[in-house]
């Protein structure tokens, strides 16, 4: 019978029941001066009781849930670990009790509980994976001679959960390639500013009858001259300097200094002679002043583009081409016309003012970065020019338009590392037929410009950044080649 209730009071009961059984052995008789004495014996045997009654407690705690029929909720360490098993026997109490000269009632009450590691190792079970903290295990006694000892059970803690937090911030700007073009592709950060030196080169040559005249832009000359071959280099010193109005939005200031020189072979005008001759001239002075903004609008990333709008407004503080006096006595042009045509000194302007607006756009694609942009350079009018021939006399020219500027480019980056990026692009211009009193200029004619670049990018450190630019002319009116060495300072 008392079996039966034993297996219905489930792992602790059977835990009581060989407590009980052990308490009843006899303790084996100690040597003659070794082992513990009488009053240890006693204490010892003091405190086995104290704990017996800790046990006889919880255990009907126990009997009283499973009569209610309802889980045990009194302590933690008593949640079952396993299939729900009989009531425990009430006959087992007294049997653990008779050996020990008391009886329930008359036990003391327990003085210290069992740690619930112990508990947990008698009831057989082992300790429950908790991610609470535990209260504290109470020091373990002594081991007593001849009880036998049961080695508690690690109590194993499960790993905390890591921690969630606010996912990272989306890196709003474009990303950093190896810039190709004037334009950069990355804009300043807010209150940040850059300074980026830079000097370019370009070489063109020409064996063919050229306009010469006035200059729109460097490479283009309008006119009506004898030329055979022309050579033409070209040196642009720049300082740029870069601020951040904000994380989206950045203003830039770009003040050149040109040198250019030419050498012309050619023929004297109306005159029969076959003989060439040579013309040197050159000229160097501050060139046309830029100003620009640009703003970023929108938010991109992998596989969607970012865009950047842009407007540069062009000055004309360089030399213009009107001011420097041409081989002419007094006419260059058409009936009367006298000299070469060429001028003595060379322009380091356009002698016109220009905005231009323009997108540029960014797609990421990793590994690559695309980039390309497009925009439209507008030349206003200039009215009542005229133009400087020798002996301080002017040939009066009118009005004057420029045609504008279509452009386009596009290219792709390639990280090769932390430091080091390769760009490859192409750059092309349209540029349109100059007209002089409302009419187009005899000879003018719309103008390709293609151009084919590779750029380099290297990072010395988190603020300097060198970047190398070659270009190469695919249209005969496209500098041959063309070298670019800029290196921004972040500040």
């Amino acid at each position: 019978m008392r079996l039966v209730h034993t297996l219905r009071a489930g792992s602790a009961g059977l835990s009581l029941f060989m407590l009980s059984a052990l308490a009843q052995q006899a303790l084996p008789a100690a040597p003659p001066g070794d082992g513990p004495s009488s009053a240890e014996l006693s204490a010892e045997l003091q405190r086995l009781r104290a704990e017996l009654a800790s046990q006889r407690e919880l255990l009907r705690q126990l009997q009283a849930e499973l009569a209610a029929g309802r889980a045990p909720v009194a302590d933690d360490t008593m949640t079952p670990r396993g299939p729900a098993v009989a009531a425990p026997m009430p006959d087992a109490e007294p049997a653990l009790a008779e050996p020990l000269g008391r009886t329930a009632d008359e036990a003391e009450p327990a003085r210290r509980p069992l740690a619930s590691a112990i508990l947990e190792t008698l009831r057989g079970t082992g300790p429950a994976d908790q991610t609470q903290p535990q209260p504290p295990v109470p020091a373990q006694a002594a081991p007593v001679p001849g009880r036998p000892q049961v080695p508690p059970r690690q109590n194993k803690q499960a790993a905390p959960a890591p921690a969630v937090g606010r996912a990272p911030e989306r890196n709003a700007r474009p990303p950093e390639v190896a810039p190709l073009f004037e334009a950069p592709g990355v804009l300043t950060a807010r209150g940040h500013y850059v300074l980026e030196p830079a000097l370019q080169f370009g070489y063109s040559s020409s064996n063919r009858v050229a306009l010469v005249g006035y200059t729109i832009i460097p490479a283009l000359l309008i006119g009506l001259v004898d030329v055979r071959e022309v050579k033409r280099n070209t040196f642009n010193a720049s300082l740029t300097g870069r601020y951040g109005l904000s994380n989206r939005t950045e203003v830039e200031l770009r003040v050149p200094y040109v040198y250019r020189s030419d050498a012309t072979v050619s023929r004297e005008l109306f005159t029969g002679t076959a003989v060439e001759r040579v013309f040197n001239t050159s000229g160097r002075a501050i060139g046309d002043v830029e100003l620009s903004m640009r703003h970023q609008l929108n938010d991109g990333g992998i596989d969607k583009p970012y865009y950047v709008a842009g407007l540069r407004v062009k000055t004309r503080t360089g030399r213009d081409p009107f001011e420097v006096v041409t081989d002419c006595t007094r006419r260059c042009v058409g009936e009367n016309a006298t000299g070469t045509g060429l001028p003595l000194d060379l322009p380091t302007g356009s002698g016109f003012y220009g905005i231009q607006p323009s997108l540029t756009w960014l797609f990421p694609s990793d590994p690559a970065i695309f980039f390309g942009s497009a925009s439209y350079l507008h030349n206003f009018k200039r009215s009542n020019v005229s133009r400087r021939v020798l002996n301080g006399e002017t040939e009066p020219l009118g009005d004057v338009k420029p045609g504008g500027v279509i452009g386009f480019n596009f290219g792709m980056g390639l990280a090769l590392n932390e430091k080091a990026s390769l760009s490859l692009g192409y750059d092309h211009s349209s540029v349109g037929r100059t007209k002089q009193n409302g009419s187009n200029v005899p000879g003018s004619v719309r103008t390709q410009l293609g151009t084919l670049l590779m750029g380099f990018s290297y990072r010395l450190n988190e603020k300097r950044t060198i970047n190398v630019t070659v270009g190469a002319g695919l249209t005969r009116d496209t500098p041959d080649v063309s070298l670019a060495v800029r290196m921004p300072l972040n500040f």
